[in-house]
């Protein structure tokens, strides 16, 4: 709670440092993000550590979805409630359209040490999914590239493995919501611990290709209908 409300008074500060009033501040889209980027690091390109996700360059209409998530509590987290509660829709859809036209370069991955037999498990179930428990290969949604699919569906490069756990982690418990049908969390609570565990280290040690973002559009008909992803 501290940062955050640090993250809204700064910009008062700073200008009074520099002699300036606060009716001087630019009355910009990057200036009023000044508290998401406190924490979602610089232009939102990723926190420092690996709790809090980049935000730049995902869809519109993903980063939407979040942000109305938050605000109406299908995504369990404080700070992001009381930042967002009196903010209207257009607002939030103003905000995610700031983030998602910032084409900025990914960082090269974080390397880890993943057994081979752990990282071929995740490969498939990328790949594959398993047929067998009706689990959709996360291809099928999030496109070849992993990087996600214009309005609605976001990339799954260039996140830290822990993010990426704890997004599954969320969905299983019911922390981390959406609208219904829900296929997310219909899917995480199909995986294993160990399954989990697996594809969040393989999808942390992909590059990021230069230049990549989400695909115009989606990339077929979906496997599972998913109450956050806008009928085309």
């Amino acid at each position: 709670m501290k940062r955050l409300l640090l993250a809204i008074l700064l910009p008062v500060q700073f200008a009074a440092a520099a002699g300036a009033s606060p009716g001087t501040i630019p009355d910009s889209m990057a200036e009023r993000v000044k508290p998401c980027v406190a924490c979602h690091g610089p232009e939102g390109r990723a926190g420092g550590d690996a709790y809090y996700p980049r935000l730049a360059g995902k869809p519109q209409g993903y980063l939407y979805n979040q942000l109305r998530n938050f605000r109406e509590g299908r995504r369990d987290y404080a700070p992001m409630a009381l930042l967002l509660e009196h903010l209207s829709d257009p607002y939030l859809m103003e905000m995610a359209g700031y983030f998602a036209g910032l084409r900025l370069p990914y960082p090269p991955p974080r390397r880890a040490a993943v057994p081979s037999a752990e990282s071929e498990l995740a490969r498939r179930l990328v790949t594959l999914g398993d047929p067998a428990r009706k689990i959709p290969a996360c291809v099928a949604c999030h496109g070849k590239a992993l990087m996600g699919a214009a309005p609605d569906i976001p990339g799954l490069l260039g996140l830290p493995r822990d993010y990426v756990s704890a997004q599954f982690g969320g969905w299983r418990i019911g922390l981390r919501r959406a609208a219904a049908p829900d296929c997310m969390a219909d899917i995480a609570k199909q995986l294993t611990a160990a399954e989990v565990s697996a594809v969040a280290a393989w999808l942390a040690a992909q590059p990021v290709p230069p230049g990549a973002g989400p695909a115009s559009g989606l990339p077929g008909e979906l496997p599972l209908r998913c109450g956050s992803v806008a009928k085309p």
